[in-house]
């Protein structure tokens, strides 16, 4: 890692000691310091801890066994292959809707376009190659046929009620009368009834080799119905969080993709002739892919696929450091708070280091893509709060938080609060300022940590990184050492 630059006061150091922490990064829109008022992606009521602990997660009497260090590498839920796919397929489908203009300048249709091909392409590796719907991780069994309608009807209530659910929660919430979601909902209008009929031949097809067809959407359907003692609470609650998640990050990601597709419309490709205009088209870029695949991720989640949700952050402070970090709560409860830019960016300040310049820029647009590398590598399972598979493979095999690492660093390159405007002494409160919003991710990684330590697979995928993660010597540290990940035997605890 580069030294930090003269006057930095060593504020490099507490942005590393995230690299000890963590699993599925967060897909802020935008660093902090470029657009500060708008989301980096209250308070929640106490959420009682009901995530469900998988059949064959490790107790305190065999954890000595899932203890020891894998002998490989753990495979990732999503191989690289394709996940390259799905960046290549998303770049080419970008590229359809800005140059060939199948709907000229109408974002909302090109957007649903970009996401369909996108999905295409990543569902006929999964499927076609991977056979991922063979994984026992599906809960599908294709020895098995039990057909049912009238669980089929009873899931398709509860889809129905988890719909109008977040209907109301919509049009209740003052939040969602804002303008920057109506490309939002013209695509709800668009896709929606075409959804809800699909709905009912897939629920039919996959719940007839389901091992436990009573998930959550039966669960939902049984409490609408009034079939309570058949309701089991916990699946019940897993439910609706992960149909809180969805409601919420769908309505952000989709606005910031419609956002990127309206700049690249009106963008001038002439203009790329120079260092400066090449940064700033690369970096809107890198962004796109980031909310482009993490939109992907919110709106395909099927069992058949597994990209499915498997379990739910259940915590309140799970819950508090996340939502802390987008709109509404970033501009309201977080930023005026941990106000740390300067009003002088890093441009301006190499302005007249034309050398140094190149370099600093080049380096923040690496650890950008790095940030757009690690949501790649989800394919179609990106998503906040949630355990949809452990990514292991790109750059989750050296750090197991490559987009929190490289995200909390580039804040620091792009704002550079450690330069001092009137003295010395005015960098202080502007780089404490910095290092609170690096803990409010720290605080997120570590709380997704002890969400997925639930997951076998990822307790073997943590312990292979203690052994062999490019950071591995950060537990060495006294303090690290103590919060860093945790072991099966206090996972189960």
């Amino acid at each position: 890692m580069a030294r930090a630059p003269s006057g930095a006061l060593g504020v490099f150091g507490p942005v590393v000691c995230i690299a000890n922490g963590v699993t599925m990064p967060e897909r802020a829109r935008r660093p902090i310091a470029v657009a500060p008022n708008l989301p980096v992606n209250s308070p929640m009521q106490q959420v009682p801890e009901i995530g469900p602990v998988a059949a064959n997660a490790p107790t305190r009497g065999d954890a000595a066994r899932h203890d020891e260090t894998p002998a490989s590498h753990p495979p990732s839920a999503t191989s690289t292959a394709v996940a390259a796919a799905g960046c290549v397929a998303l770049l080419a489908a970008i590229a359809l809707v800005v140059f060939l203009r199948p709907f000229a300048h109408d974002v909302v249709p090109s957007a649903i376009l970009v996401i369909a091909l996108t999905a295409v392409a990543i569902f006929a590796a999964d499927l076609g190659w991977q056979r991922v719907y063979r994984r026992p991780s599906t809960g599908l069994d294709f020895a098995l046929d039990d057909p049912s309608w009238s669980r089929t009807l009873v899931k398709y209530v509860g889809l129905l009620a988890s719909v109008g659910l977040v209907a109301a929660a919509y049009w209740l919430l003052p939040e969602y009368r804002n303008r920057r979601y109506d490309d939002y909902w013209t695509a709800l209008y668009i896709v929606i009834g075409p959804w809800l009929i699909l709905a009912v031949p897939y629920f039919f097809a996959v719940d007839r080799k389901m091992r436990e067809p009573r998930d959550g959407y039966w669960q939902m359907g049984a409490l609408v119905l009034l079939r309570l003692r058949d309701v089991d609470r916990r699946k019940l609650a897993q439910h609706l969080l992960g149909w809180a998640i969805k409601a919420y990050f769908m309505a952000i990601m989709w606005g910031f993709l419609c956002g990127d597709l309206s700049w690249a419309f009106l963008y001038d490709f002439e203009k790329l002739d120079n260092f400066q205009a090449t940064y700033d088209f690369l970096w809107r870029l890198l962004y796109m892919v980031d909310v482009g695949l993490a939109s992907l991720g919110y709106v395909m989640s099927f069992r058949i696929t597994d990209t499915h949700i498997r379990s739910s952050e259940s915590t309140m402070v799970g819950w508090i450091v996340t939502l802390a970090c987008y709109e509404p709560f970033w501009s309201a409860a977080v930023y005026p708070f941990l106000r740390y830019d300067t009003g002088y960016p890093w441009g301006a300040w190499l302005s007249y280091r034309p050398v140094l310049y190149v370099l600093w820029g080049s380096g923040i647009l690496v650890l950008t893509a790095i940030y757009a590398w690690a949501t790649v590598m989800f394919g179609a399972r990106f998503s906040n709060l949630t355990n949809r598979g452990v990514i292991t493979s790109g750059p989750y095999r050296y750090t197991k938080h490559p987009a929190y690492l490289a995200k909390n660093i580039t804040w620091w390159m792009i704002s550079v609060p450690f330069l001092p405007l009137n003295n010395a002494w005015d960098t202080l409160p502007r780089c404490a300022m910095l290092l609170g919003v690096n803990l409010i991710y720290f605080m997120r990684a570590k709380t997704e940590e002890w969400h997925l330590s639930r997951d076998p697979d990822y307790v073997r995928y943590a312990l292979w990184m203690e052994a062999h993660g490019l950071l591995r010597f950060m537990r060495r540290l006294p303090l690290l050492g103590r919060i860093g990940f945790r072991r099966p035997e206090r996972a189960s605890a």
